[in-house]
C-alpha cells in the first residue's frame, strides 16, 4: 500500500473480550473507538509506521482515543525503553500520517482535530446506515470554524 500510495481504511468489527462491555452499548459506544486506538498503537510502536514513510490510514471514529491522548504515549517513549526499542522518534510523530474521519458528535473536538493534523487529513465520514452514524455529516463539517 506504501508503494502503491493507496490508503487503508480501518475501521473496527467488534472488540475483544466484548462482554465486560454489552451493558449500555458499551461495546460501540467506547469499544470500537478503543480497539482503533489499539490497532493505531501497534502500527506506532511495532515500527509499521516507520518502515513504510508512505503508508496513509484512514481511521475511523475520529481515530478513538489516540488522536487526543496522543502525549500519554510521548511520555511512556521518554520514560520506559520498552517503548523505545522499534521506534526512533516519538509516537506523535507518526500521526501525522493518518487521516481522521470527521465523527466526533462534537464541533469542538472536530476542530480539535483540524487544529493539530489540518484539514487535509480530516476527511468527512458519516457511518451510514448504522445507528451510530452522523445523520447530519455536512452540516457537522460547516459547523468548525475555519472549515
Amino acid at each position: 500500500m506504501d508503494e502503491l500510495g493507496v490508503a487503508l481504511f480501518m475501521h473496527p468489527n467488534g472488540f475483544t473480550e466484548a462482554n465486560r462491555l454489552l451493558d449500555h452499548y458499551l461495546n460501540n459506544v467506547i469499544g470500537n473507538p478503543l480497539d482503533t486506538t489499539v490497532a493505531v498503537s501497534h502500527l506506532i510502536f511495532d515500527g509499521v509506521m516507520e518502515r513504510n514513510p508512505g503508508l496513509k490510514v484512514l481511521l475511523a471514529h475520529a481515530g478513538g482515543y489516540i488522536a487526543h491522548y496522543w502525549a500519554r504515549m510521548d511520555h511512556a517513549h521518554r520514560a520506559r525503553p520498552d517503548c523505545r526499542t522499534v521506534i526512533s522518534k516519538p509516537p506523535s510523530s507518526y500521526l501525522e500520517k493518518f487521516y481522521f474521519d470527521t465523527i466526533t458528535f462534537d464541533t469542538g473536538m472536530l476542530g480539535s482535530l483540524v487544529d493539530l493534523y489540518g484539514a487535509k487529513h480530516v476527511v468527512m465520514g458519516s457511518d451510514y446506515p448504522y445507528d451510530m452514524a452522523d445523520d447530519t455529516p455536512v452540516q457537522s463539517v460547516q459547523s468548525v470554524e475555519g472549515l
